[in-house]
């Protein structure tokens, strides 16, 4: 009894989620027909309208058209009924003078036939011209609407746009920008524009089931072909698709094309700041009471307006802002080596990155260090470093060091360097990063990885990273290497 008490509960209960389910599908269907009746109505109501407006562009054509008619037709009457009033005149005229030369021939005084004679000599038929002004033909004004005919008679509902395909030579990927390019199995005169979709991942191939980054959409490209500018490079891939739109409807999007997107990517290693650098994100400023808090103080009456920060129970402690340290075991950087170095090592290729830096700061550096570099080392004092180093302390210089050896820069400051380091070839070189205009350039020999390295006093600096080397850093090194000038390295 109970087993068949079981078996009807369960068959009851695939029936109630049976029905539940085909309640659901009632609801859809009902929503489609009411969706079908607006969307129906909707389309007929565009669709009389295109063809009213297709009518009253009809109209207007055979309205202007109608018009010269007319008015040719009254040009002609003019000039034609202009010259048959002169002819009539000069035939009436004619038959006068006619007239009386018979009655002058039948006379005979001398004096008749001279008068008659002028007066005959001058008739008007003489210099009237029997050439017509206007001819009664208007086969210029006949029109011939076959194509047209057949034009309309091709007309049709919009089709759906074919599925462009993405041009994967044809795309580039350089300077921080992407080019994608496309096209249509044929052309297609009805395509209004076309909408592109990006999307930055960390692996190549189609999209999983949860995606880091969502879709980014540029809409309205009438050009087959879009470029991306001014991006930061912080994925290893960017993928991309991209459909056609007609007025009425878009198409299908066409296969994923994933384009790889190298460049260098690294954070700052907030565990390795020096204590009075204030580390967030990618930005760091000199704090010269870092590393410090106020104990808790009792209130009283008496201590109501005494400040906390000249209070004697101020005790040195890690700061509450710090992050750990990404590397297990590196000491902070301490004493007078106001240092924070990066969280990524470089062991191969070619790298760039950029710093902006507040150009009142009294002291700024920014290069490579090796991973031994000493806790109290300040950049560019032993072998285990190379920077640019900006100095406003009593008078402004700018100076390449390297193992406690200094080479002064002649060249104007910037607010912006751009740090190149090409591992294989031993070159460090900085630019100004907005010209691109080479500042110094070390050569060496990379015997163990290096790691980004900067250091600033009473200022503030900012890193930009994902950045591709630029063309014109990479035409540049092209031109220097091997080169002998003042921006080689310190011996």
């Amino acid at each position: 009894m109970e087993d068949q008490k079981e078996s009807l509960r369960k068959i009851t209960t695939t029936l109630a989620l049976k029905n539940e389910e085909i309640t659901n599908f009632i609801c859809c269907q009902k929503q489609s027909l009411e969706n079908l009746e607006v969307n129906s109505s909707r389309v007929q109501e565009d669709l009389e309208t295109e063809f009213s407006s297709l009518h009253s562009v009809l109209d207007d054509i055979k309205d202007s058209m109608v018009t010269r008619i007319k008015q040719e037709r009254a040009s002609r009457t003019y000039e034609l009924q202009s010259q048959l009033s002169a002819c009539s005149k000069a035939l009436e005229s004619s038959e006068e003078l006619l007239e009386v030369a018979n009655q002058t021939l039948c006379s005979s005084e001398a004096d008749d036939f001279t008068q008659v004679t002028s007066s005959v000599t001058m008739a008007p038929a003489f210099r009237l011209s029997l050439k017509a002004k206007a001819t009664d033909s208007m086969s210029h004004m006949m029109v011939d609407f076959t194509q047209e005919r057949e034009m309309l008679q091709t007309i049709k509902f919009l089709p759906v746009p074919a599925t462009p395909e993405i041009l994967v030579s044809e795309c580039q990927v350089c300077d921080n920008t992407v080019t994608v390019q496309w096209a249509l199995p044929e052309t297609d005169s009805k395509i209004d524009h076309y909408d592109l979709e990006h999307r930055r991942t960390n692996h190549e191939g189609p999209p999983r089931a949860r995606e880091d980054y969502p879709w980014m959409v540029v809409e309205g490209i009438c050009e087959t072909e879009y470029t991306l500018t001014g991006l930061r490079f912080d994925t290893h891939y960017m993928t991309f698709r991209v459909k056609a739109c007609n007025k009425a409807v878009a198409g299908e999007f066409s296969e994923l094309v994933t384009l790889e997107t190298h460049a260098f990517l690294f954070k700052l290693d907030a565990g390795s700041a020096h204590q009075n650098l204030k580390v967030e994100d990618l930005s760091v400023e000199w704090d010269s009471c870092g590393g410090k808090v106020v104990q808790d103080i009792r209130k009283d009456k008496n201590r109501t307006n005494q400040s906390p920060m000249h209070s004697p129970a101020r005790t040195a402690m890690n700061s509450p802002k710090r992050v750990p340290s990404a590397r297990v075991g590196r000491d902070r950087f301490t004493a007078e080596s106001y240092t924070v170095l990066g969280d990524t090592f470089i062991d191969a290729g070619q790298q760039y990155w950029e710093v902006r830096f507040d150009k009142e700061s009294k002291a700024f550096a920014v290069g490579l260090a090796l991973r031994n570099l000493g806790r109290f080392d300040q950049l560019g004092k032993s072998n285990a470093s190379w920077c640019i180093h900006l100095n406003n302390w009593l008078q402004q210089s700018l100076t390449a060091k390297h193992n406690n050896k200094a080479r002064t820069l002649d060249c104007p400051i910037p607010d912006r360097i751009g740090v190149y380091c090409n591992y294989e070839e031993g070159a460090l070189s900085f630019y100004n990063a907005r010209t691109k205009t080479l500042m110094h350039t070390f050569r060496t020999k990379f015997t163990q990885p290096v790691i980004p390295a900067f250091s600033v006093w009473n200022g503030c600096f900012s890193v930009q990273t994902g950045l591709q080397v630029p063309s014109a850093v990479q035409s540049s090194q092209r031109k220097n290497s091997g080169t002998s000038s003042s921006n080689t390295s310190l011996t």
